[in-house]
């Protein structure tokens, strides 16, 4: 009798396994992750990655592929077969901002899809903790005495950090100079040093300056306050209603895939990234966690995002 109930229970615990194994094969999954190690795609996908790996009992490998905005990492998932083992996880601004102002040979909003959100952050407008400025008016006011000369820095060209200062600057005449970099850290820098007088950047990478007396937070550019910063203001509650910049991180997947695969793929993205310890970790890193896996309403908010954006880039003839 024993051994007839242990047969059972192991029967049991194989079809329990099987059923959370990924199911349409032993491979390994591929996160592709289109840019260098240490950024938030990169943090994210190794969270996420750590995840499906207990989920699915598969291993995840987090494959690196930065360059050409993206461009790189998502060739290389197009390039894989669409059986599912291999995705990219990304942020909307491959889909929705980069390709307006970096030909692509691929077609962001028809080639692949989002597939899954695990979170979302928006940007937040700093200065040096050294500026004299106090709040929003004060820092517009002493912009103001630098009509002209003032200037605003950016992690590149054609993304939203670029179009907050651009808007910015039009709608209070500051008439600010616009100073590109290769990414957050170097534009960071220059701001800490005072080469530059204000950015919009990301919340990943500035709220622990923020939150070491470095970096002072005058707005956020998202529909309502930040929880990591309560007491900063939205630009929507200082007067200025279409700087509401949020964007979405989470797994992008080639457009061919089978929907039996596609069905099973958002399945284990939503087990995973629902898993409270996951959403802990993303909220300590500076994001917002939020699983959201209904790809009609994913696929026309992406759509949307794309044609704001590539009206501001006509409008202010945003180019590299």
């Amino acid at each position: 009798m024993t051994r007839s109930i242990t047969r059972v229970c192991a029967v049991l615990a194989l079809a329990t396994l099987t059923s959370t194994a990924w199911a349409w094969g032993d491979k390994p999954l591929k996160l592709i992750v289109p840019a260098p190690p240490g950024g938030t795609m990169d943090i994210v996908a190794r969270m996420l990655g750590q995840q499906l790996t207990a989920d699915i009992g598969q291993p995840v490998i987090v494959e690196n592929k930065p360059g050409a905005g993206g461009g790189i990492g998502i060739q290389a998932l197009l390039q894989a077969p669409a059986d599912g083992n291999t995705l990219l996880v990304g942020a909307s601004n491959l889909l929705a901002e980069i390709p307006h102002v970096i030909k692509q040979p691929f077609d962001p909003l028809k080639d692949v899809v989002p597939l899954a959100t695990v979170a979302r952050s928006g940007i937040v407008l700093v200065a040096n903790a050294t500026s004299p400025a106090r709040d929003f008016r004060g820092l517009v006011s002493e912009l103001e005495k630098k009509k002209g000369k003032s200037s605003y820095a950016t992690y590149s060209v054609g993304t939203v950090s670029h179009y907050a200062g651009a808007i910015m600057s039009e709608q209070l005449n500051l008439d600010m100079q616009h100073v590109p970099f290769a990414g957050s850290p170097p534009a960071l820098q220059n701001l800490l040093a005072g080469e530059v007088d204000i950015m919009f950047d990301g919340m990943l990478t500035s709220v622990p300056l923020i939150k070491s007396g470095r970096l002072r937070p005058f707005a956020y550019t998202g529909s309502v306050r930040s929880r990591h910063l309560p007491d900063v203001p939205t630009m929507a509650e200082l007067g200025f209603p279409q700087l509401q910049f949020v964007g979405w991180i989470g797994v992008i997947g080639s457009s061919k895939l089978a929907p039996a695969d596609l069905v099973k793929i958002q399945a284990a993205l939503k087990k995973a990234a629902s898993t409270p310890s996951l959403q802990q970790r993303l909220f300590d890193t500076g994001l917002e966690p939020e699983v959201n896996v209904d790809l009609p309403s994913l696929t026309q908010e992406t759509r949307e995002i794309s044609d704001r954006n590539a009206a501001i880039v006509r409008k202010f003839g945003i180019k590299l």
